[in-house]
């Protein structure tokens, strides 16, 4: 077995950069951390180690819609209600997918960026 800190990164090809980085900007507080070229962004959880990597796709390369990633989430504070957080994913250029409880007491929602990509809350 190889022993790893857990997730490190998701990166993700994105149809329209600057949409991608001010939907994630937005609605999940990330911060920008570095940019590689003109086409390659690295974004951050305030005092977290996690990245999420926006790339702009290439002609003809698949983007959004799964691009073979069924889903990745994002565990809500606390205190934030996850009614506001579909608000906030809705008034960002997102959707909301489907809501539920995995058990009694534990509710999600899974919501779309604006590339398509479904993520849980």
């Amino acid at each position: 077995m190889v022993k790893t800190q857990g997730l490190t990164h998701i990166h993700l090809a994105v149809r329209d950069l600057k949409r991608s980085l001010q939907f994630y900007t937005r609605v999940f507080g990330m911060k920008e951390s570095f940019r590689v070229g003109r086409t390659m962004v690295f974004l951050n959880t305030p005092g977290s180690r996690d990245l999420v990597t926006l790339r702009k796709a290439g002609a003809g390369e698949p983007a959004g819609d799964g691009g073979g990633i069924a889903h990745f989430g994002f565990r809500l504070d606390d205190g934030q209600g996850l009614d506001a957080a579909v608000r906030e994913v809705v008034a960002a250029g997102g959707a909301l997918v489907e809501r539920g409880e995995h058990r009694p007491g534990e509710p999600y929602a899974y919501v779309r960026d604006p590339d398509g990509y479904v993520i849980e809350l």
